[in-house]
């Protein structure tokens, strides 16, 4: 028989009572402040990141809008071969833009997309910086020779990183052939970040039947399509603007290593640090790639 409480005992065993309620009823509630705060912090995180990466979108769209004006509006051409490139790279972003939500789907998809977008406004603006007259600029010498793509590069060789610390060191207004060194030295990290990341007998092994030099190494196109295809990106626009793009720096290479231009190569910190930019950028560019695929 249970033992009966006295009104003392009964009081004491209400109050427990209602203080484990109040106890359960507090947990509850710091949990539910807690999750809220949590929700909260992550909404705002991501609106902050869609605001940022909105801003980012409208200020490259924009830049692109401006400089292709401009670059429509030229009556002199004297670097006709970067700007009619320039206007085809134009064109195959604008394809890739068309498929913006098919690329999306994929995790790297819209820092793809970012990136195109970027290099194609850079293309853009420095079609129009070599056509310039003017040289006013904030550019120090000593800002040719940063770079924020040393590290990246020694992931990858040190002979590479060693190529660009003398491609940025030939960077000078007082070298006549600065354009042409630096160039002739960034090319081959174009060429290596392709054959390191898409070797050809991983090309050949992923498609037997692609496309080939005359030599039998798979082409330029096929090692993008190869890049693309592990970036969960293969789209016929991608692989274009991919490989237009890669071409585009290529042809600004070439523009500088024939000759014909005399004393073209003298160029002053302004439009060396256009040139700079975007090679630096483009090379940033097929990394960023090759490390997603």
């Amino acid at each position: 028989m249970p033992r009966k409480m006295t009104p003392s005992q009964i009081r004491s065993a209400i109050r427990q009572a209602q203080n484990k309620q109040k106890q359960a009823i507090d947990k509850y509630n710091r949990e539910v402040r807690q999750h809220n705060q949590k929700v909260k912090q992550a909404i705002n995180s991501y609106n902050n990141e869609v605001r940022t990466y909105n801003a980012r979108v409208r200020a490259n769209r924009q830049k692109i809008a401006a400089e292709l004006r401009r670059l429509q509006s030229s009556t002199t051409v004297r670097y006709q071969v970067v700007q009619t490139s320039a206007i085809a790279l134009n064109s195959y972003y604008e394809r890739l833009d068309s498929v913006e939500d098919r690329l999306e789907n994929s995790s790297y998809g819209s820092e793809f997309l970012d990136l195109s977008e970027r290099e194609n406004a850079n293309s853009l603006a420095l079609s129009n910086a070599l056509e310039s007259e003017t040289e006013e600029s904030n550019v120090e010498p000593s800002d040719l020779l940063r770079t924020e793509i040393d590290g990246m590069l020694q992931k990858l060789s040190p002979d590479l990183s060693n190529r660009w610390k003398g491609a940025l060191f030939s960077l000078s207004p007082q070298n006549p052939d600065a354009a042409r060194h630096f160039c002739t030295s960034a090319r081959e990290v174009f060429v290596q970040i392709l054959d390191m990341n898409a070797p050809d007998e991983k090309v050949l092994a992923l498609n037997p039947n692609c496309e080939v030099t005359s030599g039998g190494q798979p082409t330029r196109k096929e090692k993008i399509r190869y890049l693309l295809s592990r970036c969960g990106l293969l789209t016929a626009e991608a692989v274009d603007f991919v490989d237009e793009d890669v071409k585009n720096v290529l042809a600004l290479f070439r523009v500088f290593n024939d000759g014909t231009h005399g004393s073209s190569g003298k160029f002053g910190l302004s439009k060396l640090m256009s040139i700079k930019t975007r090679v630096e950028d483009g090379i940033t560019y097929l990394f960023s790639i090759s490390q997603n695929a």
